[in-house]
Parts: structure tokens; C-alpha cells; sequence
């Protein structure tokens, strides 16, 4: 990947949906030089996809951060509670006081709390708090 394919998958990830003569000017290709980058870039597997990102308020549920402290040696160790969850997006490793980082998406308040309540239930579990996210403005999550 050279500049002009990080330029151009720049201008996919702030409008998806913008003309290819746009990005063509703003990276200052030709435009079928830009239709022949993106194509290739889709073929290869840097470009998955597009997707519709809907903000907070129009989206179905509700997501939440757990920060996690736990009494295991390692990380690894207690990961299979996380495995068990289906609502969990991603679970990390941090440094800090906590030790991993759970990013959840529920269908409802309730099932959050219910989530949260199987966690705080397990005995290697020391310490769990919870961040409700109420707004989000950017989400590369699915675009690496």
C-alpha cells in the first residue's frame, strides 16, 4: 500500500458513499486510477466492506465498558468467561489498576444488568465497573 491507497481508504472511511471523481480530486489521481485502487484493494482484502454506522440514538439497545480486575495469574486464565457471552465485542488486556477492558453491546438495559451481575458472579472476578456509552461520535472498530 503506498500514500495513494492510504489516502484513498482516508476519504472511503469519512464518506463511503462520495463520488469517485471527489476522491479522485482529493488525492490527486485520475479517476479511473482511483476506480482501479479501490477495486484491487477489495480484491486483496484491505477493503471488507462498507457498512451503515447509526448513531446512538437510532440504534437498538445499549453498549457498555466493563474494566475488570481479577485474582488469576494471567489474563488468558479467565478469558473464557468472557467467551461465554455473546453480547461481548471485545475483551483486552490493560494496564492499570484493572486488567481487561469489555466492550459489550446488549439488546436491552436489562440484559446489561444481567450481563454484568454473571460477571460480578464469578469467583475469579475481583472488581468490575461499568461505563454505559451514551453517545458515539467515531467507530473505526470494524475497519482495521
Amino acid at each position: 500500500m503506498d500514500k495513494f491507497d492510504k489516502a484513498i481508504i482516508n476519504e472511503l472511511r469519512q464518506d463511503a458513499r462520495q463520488s469517485i471523481s471527489t476522491i479522485a480530486d482529493r488525492v490527486s489521481l485520475s479517476r479511473s486510477a482511483v476506480t482501479e485502487r479501490i477495486k484491487k484493494l477489495e480484491t486483496s482484502g484491505v477493503i471488507r466492506g462498507y457498512q451503515v454506522l447509526l448513531s446512538e440514538s437510532q440504534k437498538q439497545g445499549v453498549s457498555a465498558y466493563f474494566e475488570i480486575q481479577h485474582k488469576c495469574p494471567r489474563c488468558a486464565d479467565v478469558v473464557h468467561v468472557f467467551h461465554s457471552i455473546p453480547e461481548v465485542i471485545t475483551c483486552q488486556g490493560i494496564t492499570g489498576d484493572m486488567d481487561l477492558l469489555v466492550y459489550v453491546h446488549a439488546d436491552s438495559m436489562k440484559r446489561l444488568h444481567e450481563i454484568r451481575e454473571y460477571i460480578d458472579a464469578q469467583t475469579d472476578i475481583i472488581k468490575i465497573k461499568t461505563h454505559v456509552v451514551m453517545s458515539e461520535w467515531i467507530n473505526n472498530l470494524n475497519s482495521d
